[in-house]
């Protein structure tokens, strides 16, 4: 975990009723037949790698979800009566999605789209081309050049195979503000728009919902296209009001602090309506609510 268009409506109305002035006028014995105007049409025009994703259906969350984000410890705790729960795509136990599943839980399942991961399985797919500088601080994760989404496309959609395999309703990519970082390559902001709205269609093609992780700078060209976000830290860097565009679309936002304590930010939190958890760095069982922690 690392800190890190909207759709164009045009409506054309088509109105032409008549035929060509140079037609002749019924004569008297003859019924004018009645001519039909079409209904108004709706023309949809979508980023790259978005157009299917007009029709495609995938499963929405409430404003309000409790919800609980592990990735380590000995055993993952799925007894927690939560609404959520976001997990490792590849690390995660079959057993344990089925589990969540049986009971009607909303499973999110993380991956890196961002970066590359020197344990991950499908490590050997990734071209040397699009490998950058080291991630500061993450052993064995380099960044990657979201430009090439043509050499990308393929690993990026495979996981999103995975990910319906493993019977996930949505996906959490991470480090997909690399814009914003040292990653070796002249990233822009528009490269960075283009790669998440990609991320968005690809997933949503396949009816699964996908989350924005981070990259609040982008949020207002990027709030259509995501389902939800998931924060790390915007109250230790007094930043959660970027999180509002997702609020006023009526789409949940989730939040984890990490050092502040939870008397330090979940009041405002819950003014806010945000779903927000007190973790420790290593994403293990260990959990705060908020709306437990303030007795709601």
């Amino acid at each position: 975990m690392k800190n890190r268009f909207v759709f164009i409506l045009l409506a054309t109305l088509i109105v032409s009723a008549c035929g060509p002035a140079s037609s002749p006028a019924p004569g008297p014995t003859e019924t004018p037949k009645p001519v039909e105007t079409p209904a108004p049409v709706a023309t949809l025009t979508f980023p790259p790698a978005a157009a299917a994703t007009a029709s495609a259906k995938y499963p929405r969350l409430p404003q309000a979800a409790s919800w609980q984000i592990q990735y380590t410890g000995e055993e993952l705790d799925t007894s927690l009566n939560v609404d959520v729960f976001n997990l490792d795509l590849f690390d995660t136990p079959s057993a344990t999605f089925e589990t969540l599943r049986s009971r009607g839980v909303f499973v999110m399942c993380y991956f890196s789209a961002g970066s590359y991961e020197d344990w991950r399985p499908d490590a050997s797919s990734f071209p040397d081309e699009v490998l950058g500088k080291d991630m500061e601080g993450w052993p064995g994760e380099k960044w990657l050049d979201i430009r090439r989404i043509d050499l990308l496309a393929p690993i990026i959609e495979a996981r999103l195979e995975l990910a319906l395999e493993r019977q996930c309703d949505g996906v959490d990519p991470d480090n997909i503000n690399g814009y914003t970082n040292d990653t070796g390559f002249p990233l822009t902001a528009g490269d960075q728009i283009a790669f998440n709205v990609y991320l968005s269609g690809a997933a949503h093609q396949r009816g699964l919902a996908i989350g924005l992780k981070n990259d609040l700078e982008q949020i207002p060209e990027l709030v259509a296209h995501f389902d939800w976000i998931i924060n790390e830290e915007c109250f230790s860097y007094s930043e959660c009001e970027l999180l509002l565009p997702f609020a006023q679309a009526g789409k949940p936002i989730f939040v984890i602090e990490y050092e502040l304590q939870p008397a330090d930010f979940c009041p405002q939190a819950l003014e806010l309506g945000f779903n927000a958890l007190h973790k420790h760095w290593e994403l293990d069982a260990y959990r705060v609510d908020c709306r437990q922690f303030s007795g709601q």
